[in-house]
């Protein structure tokens, strides 16, 4: 099979499109032959060497992807070969993803592979946030960085579940996006234009993806016990505590790889419900060949993103 594997942490240009041996699934795994996976930032870390834990090397990069399940190992239950799911926490830039059983989930008729494969890390952090920052029907939720694919995620997942929601994006094609997810899209750093959409009120909850440029001013931004969530940091950050303090909020941070397995589970059923149901549906922003893997890699790190990036195997 076609793998994209990487002999070495470094640059984009370590990821290289090579022929390996299709894996064999073992008692409680599924062999799923893919046809999209997604791309994350956190895998550009993990190229780059800087992240922990790091892979042993030579590893094949991704978590992400969608396709049907080609074989099942022995003594597990409840997979069907033929069947379309999606996956996540498997290595998934190749054609055949070996994964655990918990790791594969059922991919509703009339959702896309591409769909399926922006599902594992961007919607079940999304949801996670959102539960970590309480956010209830009826809250304002404050989207900071809401076109990427946690950001397009989190702005349905609010919608669907009764919440008013803000976002903010870098540019103007980006928030007719966030629009036309229902959201009141902004530019970055617009909270007041935001907050008086919304009759002035102050945010319940605000989703950060950029801690370090944004968290200072997120503080003061809070309504009383209300809660920052942390997705994402790409360095330290200044803030006054005294805005924590007249707000009596709370920040949070949220990493997808530390989620307790149960919780996890229950996360993505509820995923599948909503992907089931219709008010969920995954955007996608730019596909590139397996081959191209490296030119995805720079692109999910660029600004201005548009929804998910993935991988058509």
């Amino acid at each position: 099979m076609k793998a994209i594997v990487a002999q070495a942490f470094g640059g984009p240009e370590v990821l290289e499109l090579r022929e390996v041996p299709v894996p064999v699934p073992g008692p409680g795994q599924v062999l799923v032959r893919l046809h999209a996976a997604g791309v994350n930032p956190v895998e550009t870390y993990i190229r780059s060497g800087r992240y922990d834990p790091l892979p042993e090397l030579p590893y094949t990069p991704g978590g992400d992807g969608a396709g049907v399940v080609e074989a099942v190992g022995a003594g597990l239950q409840g997979f069907a070969v033929g069947e379309r799911v999606y996956v996540s926490g498997c290595p998934s830039y190749a054609e055949y993803a070996l994964c655990p059983g918990g790791g594969v989930h059922p991919l509703p008729d009339g959702v896309s592979f591409a769909q399926g494969a922006a599902m594992g890390v961007p919607y079940a952090t999304a949801l996670r946030a959102l539960d970590i920052g309480g956010a209830q029907a009826g809250d304002l939720v404050l989207v900071h960085g809401g076109s990427g694919g946690v950001g397009t995620a989190a702005v349905q997942i609010c919608r669907g579940l009764g919440m008013d929601v803000a976002a903010t994006a870098s540019s103007e094609e980006g928030r007719r996006l966030l629009a036309g997810l229902g959201a009141v899209a902004v530019a970055h750093g617009a909270y007041a234009e935001a907050r008086e959409a919304f009759g002035g009120r102050a945010f319940n909850v605000i989703l950060e993806m950029a801690a370090d440029r944004n968290l200072g001013q997120d503080l003061a931004e809070l309504a009383q016990g209300g809660s920052i969530v942390v997705v994402g940091s790409r360095g330290p950050v200044q803030v006054n505590p005294r805005d924590l303090m007249r707000s009596g909020g709370a920040v949070r941070g949220v990493l997808l790889f530390q989620t307790p397995p149960q919780t996890l589970r229950r996360i993505h059923l509820r995923l599948v419900a909503a992907l089931a149901a219709g008010w969920l549906k995954p955007v996608i922003g730019r596909s590139f060949p397996l081959a191209q893997a490296a030119q995805a890699h720079e692109a999910v790190l660029a600004p201005g993103a548009l929804g998910k990036i993935v991988l058509e195997i």
